[in-house]
This record gives C-alpha cells, structure tokens and sequence, in this order.
C-alpha cells in the first residue's frame, strides 16, 4: 500500500453540487497509481463528501480493492443516543456496510471531553467488536502532551491521523 490519502474534504464542484465525473476521474487516477486509502467526515461539504464517494468510488470498485475512513465529528452528536444512529446514516451515505477506519474526529482539549462524556470512544470499540470498523483512530489537531493523555487514556485505539496538506504548507 502506498502511504497517502485521497481527502473528500475539497472537491471539485458545479454550483453547489459536487462535480462528480471529475471525482470519478480523480478516483480513477488515484487508483491507477496504487493508492487505495479514501479519507471523508459526515460534515465535508455539507454531507455531499459522503454521497460523492459512493458515486465515485463504492458503486464502481469492488468493497477489497479500497480503504474508507470516515469520522465522527463533535458537532454530530450531542448524547451517546445519538452516535449509532449518526454512524448508520454515515455508513448509508457512503454505501458501505463498514469502515476500514473510523475516526473520532479533530480531537483537541476543546472537544476531547464531550467524547468522553458520550463514550464515543467505547462506543467505536463495540462497532469494532461488532466488524462494522476494522480500525478505530482518532486525527488530532493539538500538542504532543494532550496527543499523550488521549493514548494514555483510551488504549482502544489503534492510529492516530494528522493532517498534513501540501497546499497549506
């Protein structure tokens, strides 16, 4: 496996629809070049990340010949109630029956604890259990010390993702 991913948060667009032929000729590529790690969050462009890798992507690959990450970002969930429900509309989003990676999303110290709260982390452990995700992460966007406690504290997990863009840099 190569080592980068294809991220569905910027894509190319029509107006306020994703430009999906583009996609499909973005994926294409991607593929063709060796690269099989897909990486998308039920709130990139409005939900429409979800449903243009399921037309790009899902629809016209076999399940084996990819890796899908998505996430479960804080302003998703309020209640613990509500995090499988919210998964179930991610997994039907993308047109998948389970996740290679499933993330919980933008961890810093100022949404670290809601997870806690709502036992997002425990509760990525049971759908792991359950092989609705293969891997159960976390991306991160904060300082080496709190990156140390969340591991420290939650030894469920098996990867931490850090964004790195070359366009920003």
């Amino acid at each position: 496996m190569k080592n980068f991913g294809f991220g569905l948060m910027r894509l190319p667009m029509n107006g306020e629809e994703v430009d999906i032929e583009q996609v499909k000729k973005m994926t294409d590529r991607f593929l063709e070049e060796g690269f099989t790690y897909f990486d998308t969050a039920h709130p990139y462009i409005k939900g429409k990340s979800e449903t243009a890798i399921r037309e790009a992507l899902v629809k016209r690959y076999p399940r084996e010949s990819f890796l899908l990450a998505d996430k479960l970002s804080p302003n998703s969930f309020n209640s613990e109630e509500e995090i499988r429900p919210v998964f179930n509309e991610m997994l039907e989003a993308c047109g998948v029956e389970y996740f290679d990676y499933f993330l919980m999303h933008a961890q810093s110290s100022n949404n670290y604890q809601k997870y806690c709260d709502c036992r997002a982390y425990e509760i990525g452990a049971e759908l792991k259990a359950e092989g609705k995700i293969k891997h159960l992460g976390f991306s991160f966007h904060d300082s080496a010390e709190f990156l140390e406690k969340i591991l420290t504290e939650k030894p469920m997990v098996e990867f931490v993702q850090l964004q790195f863009n070359y366009v920003d840099n």
